[in-house]
């Protein structure tokens, strides 16, 4: 078996990878038949001597590969007929703008494994970039924050080298007594964020606490869960899987958090169906006090209402007007400010690549040599032999609409 680790050629560009120099090692040290090249790649984090120093062959040539390993979309001209490739396609859900990217890949005879489509049995992703998007977006909202009232200055992530870097920049945050943080969600990207939150070591309130209580001397913050925030319409308690099943049947309760918040982290997962958080009206009211959004989830004109557009590493941040229901600049008076930026894992290019690459080794090289026992190889794969596989046959009437690329 012959790995390729490819060069990443979206713009803008992508510093990360799939494996670091020392992760391919422990791969290395693990399957010693693996053979293993690296593409020469001129923007990736590890520059290719550091590849090259561990004693890995650096070519422009992968021809010779049988599994192709990238993270962001691979342009078209680009593909390689007759492999296995892994990344992120960004089809899984009808995307438009990859829908000639599928049709190429099927054209081409391609076997694409999805990142996405990485799963346990229970249908619980395997890898991802969750907790980085979380950490850098959780960041980006107090660097927001300091910006907006001039208090403190942080750098940005991108600037920094790595993740203690940016632990360190935390140390110039100044927040004021009685400031209320409100995170939502449970899985990666929440973790992600609440370790800035314990970094800074503020203070975590229960729902009721943080809702009727005020904290006069300290700032604190609330993690809430999807039950927290939306509620029957019946007013039965069913539970959170009767939610999952029939969140058609549930409403908003999130204003009473806004209420009561002033920077809200949206780390939460929105499943088609659920309920809005808020909507435009909601920010209308004189009861929605919330001044600052980080949207990690960055759902567009979805269930943040103020989530008008995504926001890039450059120009992170950009202003809402609720009455205006319009863009603003971030740090005007009676605005929202909003982080939406949906790349965020590129701004710690290196830990992110760290820990993908840990959690890659762990769950998906095992199951070339085990026989994929686990069936993880076999959730994942999408196309095969100019077809989607049955599992993501829904695909069919996306990759046949009729600006097709042939």
């Amino acid at each position: 078996m012959k790995i390729g680790i490819i060069k990443e050629r979206k713009n803008p560009p992508d510093r990360r990878v799939v494996f670091s120099p020392a992760k391919l090692v422990e791969l290395k040290n693990l399957y010693p038949e693996v053979e293993i090249v690296v593409e020469s790649s001129d923007i990736r984090i590890f520059p290719d001597e550091a590849y090259t120093e561990k004693g890995f062959t650096v070519s422009d040539d992968l021809s010779s590969c049988d599994v192709l390993l990238g993270v962001k979309e691979v342009p078209i001209h680009a593909l390689l007929p007759n492999k296995k490739y892994f990344f992120f396609s960004h089809t899984i859900k009808k995307q438009a703008y990859n829908r000639k990217l599928l049709q190429a890949i099927l054209k081409n005879n391609i076997t694409l494994y999805d990142h996405e489509t990485i799963t346990a049995k229970n249908g619980a992703r395997l890898i991802g970039f969750g907790r980085y998007a979380g950490i850098v977006g959780a960041y980006n909202g107090f660097r927001a924050f300091g910006l907006k009232e001039g208090k403190f200055n942080l750098s940005k992530a991108e600037d920094l080298a790595d993740y203690n870097s940016l632990l360190a920049e935390l140390k110039k945050v100044i927040l004021p007594n009685s400031f209320k943080i409100l995170l939502s969600g449970q899985g990666k990207v929440a973790a992600g964020a609440r370790e800035i939150l314990e970094a800074l070591n503020i203070k975590e309130v229960k729902v009721e606490e943080y809702l009727n209580q005020d904290f006069k001397e300290e700032a604190v913050f609330c993690q809430i869960k999807v039950l927290d925030y939306n509620k029957r319409k019946d007013g039965k308690q069913l539970g959170e899987e009767d939610f999952f099943s029939h969140p058609e049947k549930y409403t908003s309760d999130f204003m009473r958090f806004a209420k009561v918040t002033d920077y809200f982290i949206a780390g939460h997962f929105y499943g088609e169906g659920s309920p809005y958080l808020f909507t435009r009206k909601d920010a209308k009211s004189a009861d929605f006090n919330i001044s600052l959004i980080a949207d990690v989830s960055c759902d567009i004109d979805g269930p943040v209402a103020s989530t008008i557009r995504p926001s890039t590493i450059a120009n992170p941040f950009y202003g809402y007007d609720p009455q205006a229901e319009k863009e603003v600049d971030f740090d005007t008076d009676n605005a929202i400010t909003v982080m939406a930026v949906d790349n965020l894992p590129c701004e710690l290019p290196k830990d992110a690549s760290e820990g993908f690459g840990k959690m890659f080794l762990e769950h998906v090289i095992p199951a070339f040599f085990n026989g994929d026992k686990d069936g993880i190889l076999a959730r994942a794969k999408m196309t095969e032999n100019k077809k989607l596989t049955p599992k993501y046959a829904y695909l069919e009437d996306y990759v046949n609409q009729e600006d097709s690329l042939f």
